[in-house]
Order: C-alpha cells, then sequence, then structure tokens
C-alpha cells in the first residue's frame, strides 16, 4: 500500500441546480411557457388560450414552481379586475440562456454535427 495524496476528490453536481433542472425537464410545460414568455406572453389566462392541451391548474402549479426557483417574477397589479404577469428574472434570463445552449447542442448531436 503507497501513502500517495490524492489530488483530485470525486465531483458532484451543484445539488440545487441539478434539482432545479431535472424539475424543469420533468414538467413538460415549462419550456413552452418559456417560449411564451420570450413571445412576449405573460398573463396565464394568454398562456393557456395560446396553448392547446394546457390547463389553467397545471399552469398555475408549474408558474409556482418556476417563481420558487427564482426564475420567474409574478407581478400582481392592484386593479380590478386583478392582473397578473409573469417576466423572467435575471437569473431566469441567464438559466434560460443554458437550456437554449443545451438544446442547440441536442439539435447538433441529432444532425451528427459534432464540430
Amino acid at each position: 500500500m503507497t501513502n500517495e495524496k490524492k489530488i483530485t476528490s470525486r465531483k458532484q453536481p451543484p445539488s440545487k441546480t441539478s434539482t432545479m433542472v431535472e424539475t424543469i425537464y420533468g414538467c413538460k410545460w415549462s419550456l413552452t411557457i418559456y417560449a411564451l414568455l420570450k413571445k412576449g406572453i405573460s398573463r396565464p389566462g394568454e398562456m393557456v388560450r395560446s396553448t392547446e392541451g394546457l390547463s389553467t391548474k397545471v399552469l398555475n402549479t408549474c408558474l409556482k414552481r418556476n417563481v420558487k426557483f427564482g426564475i420567474l417574477n409574478k407581478e400582481v397589479f392592484p386593479e380590478m379586475p386583478p392582473r397578473v404577469e409573469y417576466n423572467f428574472t435575471n437569473f431566469g434570463k441567464k438559466f434560460t440562456s443554458i437550456l437554449d445552449q443545451i438544446e442547440e447542442l441536442n439539435k447538433k448531436l441529432e444532425q451528427g454535427d459534432f464540430n
């Protein structure tokens, strides 16, 4: 047995970020919501009307999760009837740009373009 010092320890994924990414990709509607927000659709009712198969209940659950992660910001306007809009936080903009890069990488892999 040798007494050599180990230079590298086992690399662990960042727990908070990896959980967030798994949850976002596990929710089939999060990526759709991001696409809607990028198109300027920020109100929940308009999101439901714009997307086939998306229910208000599922949308609200997904939006709540994204607000909790700090990806989206919920803005409630003191009006009657109440108006709510969602937009990306600064962190959310950075996070979605990483997701865009992953999507680009996936397209290249599907095309067999590894350069």
